[in-house]
């Protein structure tokens, strides 16, 4: 099925003229500075806050990037990477993020050097867009020479990290918007037809096809479904066209689809997914859940190690 998108031509992938259409017709909805920036002030009075990059996006503006980490980083013990807002429109991995900062994180300070960005693409989160300025997808530009600015910003942070990665979780959501916008925009984009979806009604995780670590998938799930329910496959045994291999569990390619979750190398990885668009979800409930999904993992890794 084809579905007709209002910017360029159908069969044709889009060029700097369309491009350019699509950035101006987006529209800045809310504030980075006030509901991001201000949340990562008052971290500093338990974590280390430190500016790692810049966006600049011409008459868009400049958009410092800030990362929190415990305090006495120590070589001797494992790191964590917790990551949030890759796609700025996805909010509750931003608040969640930002929730794990202020509640858990100085509490694991012993037991492991914890890195936290809480919002990686912030001209999206204003925006609530998936894609950034540029019409790139972060999500898909984790690899050398990224053409993103936000995932080369986050990539750079990464190689500074002195230590090893034990765990890294990159914090998401599935919403009606996928399927409604950002999927025909990207049809639309690359000049392919639109195939339309499902989107599921719940939670999941995605781990990686390489480096599944089922336990740890779903001590997650485990951790989680004491918040909020756990999305269920569908008639064909999947999530988003991929095979469910436990309950809320699906597995991508991590690293050759260019994905944050693939960006360090560590043991256990995972992206989360919530559905805030649920009947049964509301915002608190899908901020709580990626707080727990982050314990849940964390309190599997640490151990495992």
């Amino acid at each position: 099925m084809n579905t007709f998108y209002p910017i360029g031509t159908a069969g044709v992938p889009w060029g700097p003229n369309e491009i350019a259409q699509w950035r101006a017709s987006q529209v800045r909805s809310r504030t980075y500075e006030e509901e991001v920036l201000a949340r990562i002030e008052p971290l500093r009075e338990i974590l280390d806050v430190e500016q790692y990059g810049e966006l600049v996006y011409d008459e868009d503006g400049t958009f410092p990037l800030f990362a929190a980490k415990t305090r006495n980083w120590s070589a001797d013990l494992p790191c964590v990477l917790i990551t949030g807002g890759v796609h700025g429109y996805e909010t509750s991995g931003v608040m969640g993020a930002l929730l794990f900062a202020q509640r858990h994180a100085a509490s694991f300070a012993s037991r492991c050097n914890v890195l936290i960005a809480p919002c990686v693409s912030p001209w999206g989160f204003e925006r609530i867009q998936r894609w950034n300025a540029d019409a790139l997808d972060p999500n898909r530009s984790f690899y050398l020479d990224s053409p993103s600015q936000e995932a080369a910003a986050l990539m750079s942070l990464v190689s500074s990290v002195s230590g090893d990665f034990l765990m890294h979780i990159d914090l998401h959501e599935t919403t009606d918007s996928d399927e409604n916008e950002f999927r025909p925009a990207l049809a639309a984009r690359d000049g392919k037809p639109f195939e339309p979806g499902l989107i599921p009604d719940g939670f999941y995780t995605v781990g990686d096809t390489l480096n599944p670590q089922m336990e740890f998938q779903s001590a997650i799930i485990s951790s989680v479904a004491r918040v909020t329910h756990i999305a269920p496959a569908d008639a064909s045994g999947q999530i988003i066209g991929s095979d469910v291999v436990a309950e809320g569990v699906i597995l991508y390619a991590l690293r050759e689809l260019g994905l944050c979750a693939g960006v360090t190398s560590a043991r256990y990885t995972s992206t989360t997914e919530v559905y805030p668009d649920s009947p049964r979800a509301t915002p608190e409930i899908c901020n709580e859940a990626q707080v727990a999904a982050v314990l849940g993992g964390l309190e599997f890794a640490l151990a495992a190690q």
